[in-house]
C-alpha cells in the first residue's frame, strides 16, 4: 500500500446521508449511498490535522440499500417549540472506503511537519482503535464504527450490477483553507456531480476534476494559526496519546 493511503470498513444501525432539496421544509431525506464529503469527515474523525488533506478514492458498497422512516419532533429555532417531521434513514449499512491524503500547500505555516511515513503510521494505528473522535454516518443520531479492512476484498451486494447512475448528487463543501484554483481563493463553494456504480464500488472524481459542477457560496476567510496566541506548534494536534 501506497504509505499516504488508508483502507477501512465503516458501518452502523442508521446512516442518513441527507439531500439538501429535502431540508428545505424540515424533512430529511438520505442519499442511497454516502457523498464524498460524508466519508471525508468520517476520514477526519479517524485522523486529522491542518497539515493534510484527505481524499477519498473509493467506496464499496457491502450491504443493500434499506431505507427506514422515523417520526422525529425537532425544535424550531426561533420559538423553541417542538415540530413534526419525517426522517427517512438508511439502515443497516457496511462501506469500504479507500482514501489518501495531500499535503495543504495553504498551510505554508506548518510545513515543517511534513512527514508522510509519521501521519501514514497515526493514520493506521486509530483506525485500529475505531477512530480518534466519535464516528457518524451522516448525522449525530447515527452512530457508526470503524475497523482495518482490505478493500479488494469482500464481496458487495451489487457486484453483479454492471452500471448504476444516481443523477446529479451532492460531492461536498471546499472551504477557504482547501481551495486550490485561484477564481475561488478566499471563497467557500459547493460540488456537484453525477456518481455511477460500477460492480458495487463507486469511484470518486477529485473536487478539482473539470467535470466538477462548482457553484459559488460566499466569501470566507481562512483562520490563521499563530505561534504563541493560538497555536502552540504542530504538536499540539499530537495529543491524546497517540504515540
Amino acid at each position: 500500500m501506497i504509505r499516504n493511503s488508508i483502507e477501512y470498513k465503516v458501518y452502523g444501525k442508521y446512516a442518513l446521508f441527507t439531500d439538501p432539496l429535502t431540508k428545505i421544509g424540515g424533512e430529511r431525506f438520505s442519499y442511497e449511498v454516502p457523498t464524498y464529503s460524508a466519508l471525508k469527515g468520517i476520514t477526519e474523525a479517524i485522523y486529522w490535522k491542518p497539515t493534510i488533506i484527505w481524499v477519498i478514492d473509493s467506496v464499496k458498497i457491502m450491504k443493500p440499500v434499506q431505507t427506514q422512516s422515523q417520526g422525529i419532533r425537532p425544535i424550531h429555532y426561533y420559538n423553541g417549540k417542538n415540530d413534526l417531521s419525517i426522517y427517512t434513514y438508511l439502515r443497516d449499512v457496511e462501506y469500504y472506503v479507500r482514501a489518501h491524503f495531500e499535503w495543504n500547500m495553504n498551510r505554508p505555516d506548518l510545513e515543517q511537519d511534513r512527514n508522510d511515513n509519521k501521519h501514514w503510521d497515526i493514520a493506521k494505528r486509530m483506525i485500529e482503535r475505531g477512530g480518534r473522535r466519535d464516528i457518524f454516518l451522516g448525522t449525530r443520531e447515527c452512530q457508526g464504527y470503524v475497523e482495518p479492512c482490505v478493500f479488494d476484498e469482500g464481496r458487495s451486494c451489487y457486484e453483479d450490477i454492471p452500471e448504476r447512475a444516481f443523477g446529479v448528487m451532492l460531492h461536498g463543501i471546499t472551504y477557504p483553507d482547501e481551495q486550490t484554483k485561484e477564481e475561488y481563493k478566499g471563497k467557500m463553494t459547493v460540488r456537484l456531480w453525477r456518481p455511477v456504480m460500477k460492480k458495487g464500488v463507486i469511484n470518486f472524481i477529485s473536487p478539482d476534476d473539470e467535470n466538477m459542477i462548482i457553484r459559488e457560496i460566499g466569501k470566507r476567510s481562512t483562520k490563521s494559526f499563530v505561534y504563541g496566541e493560538n497555536f502552540s506548534g504542530s504538536s499540539e494536534f499530537e495529543r491524546e496519546g497517540v504515540f
